[in-house]
């Protein structure tokens, strides 16, 4: 019989990097998680990718305490302003240009984050991928 689930957790975990600080912390432990098991196991599952990248984590907490989680692909936007060389998108998304990327890269992106985007193809994944670099305010060119 298949375990009751008890709710899930949705969090920005730093690769590599876990720890019982707040936010993961005091999520965790309202739910009676126990905290040292959960960054053991993600700091394992996550230790070969680079340190600090921000992990969409979802966290399946059962009735009995014990737990899942699925690790996500890092968001676009993180891989946008690596692509850009920028710290941060534009201030001012549709009036000032905060950087570009290449369609070339859009499509690298696309290619990374496929399996977590909802397009059946990678032209249409590419076109997603722009559609967040237009939005924190970065120029797509050819």
């Amino acid at each position: 019989m298949a375990k009751k689930i008890e709710g899930y957790i949705k969090l920005m975990v730093p690769a590599g990097t876990a720890n019982p600080s707040p936010p993961l912390g005091p999520a965790l432990g309202q739910r009676g998680v126990n905290i040292m098991e959960f960054t053991k196991a993600f700091n394992a599952k996550t230790g070969e990718m680079e340190k600090s990248i921000p992990i969409p984590t979802i966290i399946t907490v059962y009735a009995d305490k014990s737990f899942t989680f699925e690790i996500k692909t890092p968001p676009a936007s993180y891989y946008l302003k690596k692509m850009a060389g920028q710290a941060k998108g534009s201030t001012e998304p549709s009036r000032i240009v905060g950087g570009t990327v290449t369609r070339a890269q859009c499509r690298e992106i696309a290619e990374l984050k496929f399996v977590d985007l909802s397009a059946n193809d990678l032209d249409q994944a590419t076109k997603i991928i722009e559609g967040s670099a237009r939005s924190m305010g970065y120029e797509v060119t050819e």
